[in-house]
C-alpha cells in the first residue's frame, strides 16, 4: 500500500510538471516580445509550434508507451520539457524560441497521453479528477514564478526557475522507476496497436473525438479570451480584466478537487452531465445584461463546470472501448483536444473583432451543445454494444452446458 501511495504521489508530481509550462509563456510574453523585438502577435506562432509537437507526440504515444512503457515515456518527456525551458531561458532571438518549442510540445503531448491512459486503467475516477487538479496547481504557480522573476531580474529567470523544478521532478521520477511495477493488470505494452484509422472504425470513437474536440475548444476559448471579454464588453481596465480572468483557473482547479470526492459515487457519465449543466448556467450568467459582478460570477461558474468534464471523458475510455484499446484511443483523444484548443480560440478572436466580443456566450454554447450530444451518443453506442455482447453470451451459454 505504501508503494501504491508513493506511485500516486509521483503521478501527481508529474502532472504538476505538465501544468507548470502551460501558463508560463502567456504570463511572460509581454516582456519577452519586447526583448526579442517581435510583435506581440508572434506568441501565436510559438504556441502553434508547441501545439504541433503535442499533436504529433499524442498520436505516437500509443506506440511509444508500448515500446518503452508509461514510466519511460514519462521520465523522458519531463526531461524534454526541462531542456526546452532552459532553452527558452537562454534564447536571445525569436527563432531560438521556435527551435526549443519543438521538444517543449513533444514532451508535453507524450506525457499527457501516457499518464492519462495509465490512470484511466489503474485508478478510480477520483484520482483522475485530482490528477487534473494538480495540473491546475502547476498552471497557477507559474505566473507567480514569472511575476517574481520579472520583479527581481528578467523573464529568462522565470524559465530557469521552472526549468530547474522540472529537472528535479525528472530526477525524482528517474530514481523511482521501480515503483511503477506496483500496478498489475493491463499494461501499455499489452495493449492493442489499432492505429489511427483502426480506432476510427471502432463504433463510437468518432463521436467521442468530436465531443472531446468541442469541449476543449470551449474551455480554451473561455480561458484565453476571458480578459478580453471583460475589457471589451464590460469596459474595465486591462489589469482588472487579467485579475478577473484568473478566476476561471481557480474555478476549474477547485472544481476538480471537490469532484474527486463524488466522482466514484456518480460515475463518469453523470459527472459529465453535471459539469455541462453547471457550465451552461455560467454561460447563462454572461447573457444577463448587468454589472460586471455577474460576468465575474459567470466565468467562475464556467470554470467550475469545466472541472469534471475533461477527466471524466478520459476516465470513461477504457470502460467504453476496452482496456486493450484505451492507449491508442486516448492518444488520439489528446490530439483532438489539442486541435480544438489550438485552432478554435483564434477563430473566436477573428469573429469577435468583426462581430463584437459579446458573441462569446453564443460561441461557447455551440461547442458545449456539440460536446454533450457527441458524448451522449458515445455512451449510448458503447453501452448498446455491451448489451449485444451480453445477449449473445447468454444465448451461447445453454449450448455450452449441453
Amino acid at each position: 500500500m505504501d508503494m501504491y501511495l508513493l506511485l500516486l504521489a509521483l503521478i501527481y508530481m508529474a502532472f504538476i510538471s505538465l501544468g507548470l509550462p502551460d501558463s508560463l509563456l502567456g504570463s511572460g510574453w509581454p516582456a519577452m516580445h519586447g526583448d526579442l523585438n517581435v510583435p506581440v502577435s508572434y506568441m501565436g506562432i510559438v504556441t502553434m509550434v508547441i501545439s504541433g509537437g503535442t499533436i504529433v507526440s499524442s498520436l505516437l504515444s500509443d506506440r511509444l508507451t508500448r515500446k518503452f512503457g508509461t514510466r519511460g515515456v514519462t521520465v523522458v518527456s519531463v526531461f524534454l520539457t526541462a531542456v526546452a525551458l532552459f532553452g527558452f531561458s537562454f534564447s536571445t532571438k525569436f527563432w531560438q524560441l521556435i527551435v526549443f518549442a519543438v521538444p517543449y510540445g513533444l514532451g508535453a503531448g507524450a506525457i499527457d497521453a501516457a499518464l492519462n491512459n495509465y490512470v484511466a486503467l489503474h485508478y478510480k475516477a477520483k484520482h483522475m479528477s485530482w490528477l487534473h487538479c494538480f495540473w491546475g496547481v502547476g498552471t497557477i504557480v507559474s505566473p507567480f514564478v514569472m511575476s517574481y522573476s520579472l520583479g527581481h531580474s528578467n523573464w529568462q529567470g522565470g524559465y530557469r526557475i521552472v526549468g530547474a523544478i522540472q529537472l528535479c521532478i525528472a530526477l525524482v521520477l528517474l530514481v523511482t522507476l521501480p515503483v511503477w511495477k506496483v500496478n498489475r493488470g493491463v499494461s501499455a505494452e499489452e495493449q492493442n496497436s489499432v492505429g489511427l484509422f483502426g480506432a476510427l472504425k471502432i463504433r463510437g470513437v468518432p463521436f467521442l473525438l468530436i465531443g472531446f474536440f468541442a469541449y476543449c475548444a470551449a474551455e480554451a476559448t473561455a480561458m484565453g479570451w476571458a480578459s478580453t471579454y471583460f475589457a471589451e464588453v464590460k469596459g474595465i481596465s486591462e489589469e482588472r480584466a487579467a485579475l478577473f480572468a484568473s478566476l476561471f483557473y481557480i474555478g476549474i482547479t477547485s472544481s476538480r478537487l471537490i469532484c474527486g470526492f463524488v466522482s466514484d459515487l456518480l460515475g463518469d457519465r453523470r459527472m459529465i452531465l453535471l459539469g455541462v449543466s453547471i457550465l451552461v448556467c455560467g454561460i447563462g450568467l454572461l447573457l444577463i445584461p448587468g454589472p460586471t459582478a455577474l460576468a465575474v460570477a459567470g466565468f467562475v461558474v464556467i470554470g467550475f463546470g469545466c472541472g469534471p468534464v475533461y477527466p471524466s471523458i478520459i476516465h470513461s475510455t477504457p470502460n467504453n472501448f476496452g482496456e486493450k484499446n484505451s492507449g491508442a484511443i486516448i492518444g488520439i483523444q489528446m490530439a483532438s483536444a489539442y486541435v480544438g484548443s489550438t485552432f478554435v480560440p483564434p477563430l473566436f478572436g477573428l469573429l469577435g473583432r468583426r462581430l463584437g466580443f459579446e458573441i462569446m456566450p453564443f460561441y461557447l454554447i455551440f461547442f458545449v451543445a456539440l460536446t454533450i450530444v457527441m458524448t451522449e451518443l458515445t455512451f449510448r453506442l458503447t453501452q448498446g454494444r455491451k448489451r449485444e455482447k451480453a445477449t449473445l453470451a447468454e444465448k451461447k451459454e445453454p449450448g455450452r452446458k449441453k
